[in-house]
């Protein structure tokens, strides 16, 4: 499941992309559009920008903006950066492994070769799926 921090950002990624024209946009108007706690959004926002998908600005005119394309953001990327591992289990995670300890051999163990299938279906979709999917689905 996404955590709130995660369907923020796709939110605030999305306000930016339909209003890349008007250049920075204000923490404040994408709180306000989407009500979302503006100290809350401050550090999304921030951890995206430290991520390189955001430039910001400051003063007059400031604000953040997209620095890649939307469809150079893959949705794979901003759910490990903000709630991390796509697997649902450790032992079967790609970026966060780690070995399960009730399981005393995971080639054995049933349970990690369909959550692996699981995984690997997951990223399929989510590696090839980018903001720019989500934008059009709207």
């Amino acid at each position: 499941m996404l955590s709130k921090k995660t369907k923020y950002a796709f939110h605030a990624l999305i306000y930016l992309a339909q209003h890349q024209a008007q250049g920075a946009v204000l923490i404040q108007e994408i709180s306000e559009a989407h009500q979302i706690s503006h100290k809350f959004l401050e550090n999304i926002l921030l951890e995206l920008r430290k991520a390189g998908f955001l430039g910001s600005k400051k003063g007059k005119g400031g604000g953040y903006y997209l620095i890649k394309k939307p469809e150079e953001i893959q949705l794979s990327k901003i759910i490990r950066l903000l709630d991390g591992p796509i697997a649902l289990l450790p032992c079967v995670s790609l970026n966060y492994y780690e070995p399960c300890e009730e399981c005393k051999e995971e080639t054995q163990c049933g349970l990690n070769k369909v959550m692996a299938q699981v995984r690997d279906e997951t990223l399929k979709i989510l590696e090839n799926k980018s903001l720019a999917d989500i934008i059009e689905a709207y």
